[in-house]
């Protein structure tokens, strides 16, 4: 591997907007062991365990294992020595998100204009080449530990080459007889790409953050929530969602407010050193019914929904299709309720959802898996019944 000047590389694109939004290239997590990390990923969501940069391919600091489904791309990384950033962050955080990457036209220019535009950088822009071809990438800071990174790709690692199964980058080498690999392309969990990641902030810092994906990444305000909207007997947050100019990336923020006890928000900052972070990445299937069946025949943990949310939720969702137009919900009522799924509509169609329980131990990041009917909202009809889910596991954890 050799590193060459940013001035050398050519994304083979033009565009007018360096922050002009490709795709999510990855999702990076920081974890405590890699290895076995990508077991339970691959287990429990049906991931494949595709590529591998560790000691065997010459990476001396960190190990890599890139896990992949669908157009989701997500990295877990270890640190091989107590000083590496990965090693630093599991410890005090826990498993994580540390990084949502962003596929742009030329990483440097982005970087330039986020930087130029008041962001701080994370790391400055820097070239990776080799024979097969150059990535670039360049990172900025965002609320407590998270980063975005941006990331252009020539050659054989361009992005269309890496959703076609190309080696994602340099030192990366393929998984050969993974027994979890054959096992998943057989019995898939149906997930599809990131359709948005959700961060939690300080009381009071929302607005803050706000401006600064308007300023920095220039993102435009999408939907917005305040404690009227998501609130129970107990608990309440306000939520905004933030989106890149064509609407592909979509960064939830949400604070907590006040109420009689701790919100979902609380207890995240909390259990996370008081930092903000990640709360939540939220995964498109096409199909909610065969990926939530799947999901729970591997053993995923989701959280309970009261049967008494089916008594209403029909009328509601079905009243809020007629007056706009839209056709019923097609799926079948029974099953959804047998699998504990959740339903919604706006004025665009409906939507099906269902969130995981944490993750690991510590009760901060956890998985969303969302199929969209023409919605595109968050599900705002869903907040209290899913407020009274999450309020029962906050108190069977002592953190109400």
């Amino acid at each position: 591997m050799t590193t060459v000047s940013t001035t050398q590389q050519s994304s083979g694109k033009k565009t007018t907007d360096p922050l002009q939004l490709i795709d999510v290239d990855h999702v990076r997590f920081y974890v405590g062991n890699a290895k076995q990390a990508a077991y339970f990923y691959a287990h429990t969501f049906g991931f494949r365990v595709d590529q591998v940069a560790d000691l065997t391919t010459g990476s001396r600091e960190e190990a890599n294992y890139l896990l992949t489904q669908g157009n989701i791309r997500l990295f877990l990384t270890s640190g091989l020595s107590k000083d590496h950033p990965a090693s630093q962050e599991s410890a005090r955080f826990g498993d994580g998100v540390k990084d949502v990457a962003l596929t742009v036209f030329d990483a440097e220019k982005a970087w330039e204009r986020a930087t130029g535009n008041g962001g701080e950088s994370a790391y400055e822009p820097e070239t990776y080449s080799d024979e097969r071809g150059s990535i670039t990438i360049a990172g900025i800071k965002t609320y407590g530990r998270a980063v975005h990174s941006f990331v252009s790709r020539t050659g054989e690692y361009a992005l269309d080459k890496i959703k076609q199964g190309a080696i994602i980058g340099p030192r990366f080498k393929k998984v050969e007889d993974f027994p979890l690999n054959d096992y998943n392309a057989k019995h898939p969990c149906g997930l599809k790409y990131v359709d948005h990641c959700v961060g939690n902030v300080e009381l009071g810092k929302m607005n803050h953050w706000v401006q600064w994906y308007e300023n920095v990444m220039e993102f435009k305000l999408f939907k917005h929530f305040d404690d009227n909207d998501i609130s129970t007997e107990y608990s309440a947050l306000m939520s905004k969602v933030m989106a890149s100019g064509n609407q592909l990336i979509k960064m939830p923020i949400n604070e907590p407010a006040e109420g009689k006890k701790k919100s979902q928000i609380q207890e995240y900052l909390e259990w996370h050193d008081m930092t903000p972070g990640i709360q939540h990445v939220a995964m498109r299937t096409d199909d909610e019914l065969e990926s939530v069946k799947e999901l729970r025949r591997r053993g995923v943990d989701f959280l309970d929904i009261p049967d008494t949310y089916y008594e209403e939720v029909w009328d509601r969702v079905g009243e809020m299709l007629r007056t706009n137009g839209h056709e019923p919900v097609r799926e079948d009522h029974e099953r959804i309720r047998e699998l504990g799924i959740l339903v919604d509509a706006d004025d665009e169609g409906y939507l099906l959802q269902l969130f995981t329980k944490p993750l690991q131990d510590r009760p901060t990041l956890f998985f969303e898996i969302i199929c969209r009917r023409g919605s595109q909202s968050f599900g705002k009809g869903n907040f209290k019944a899913l407020f009274q889910s999450l309020e029962i596991e906050q108190d069977r954890r002592g953190n109400l």
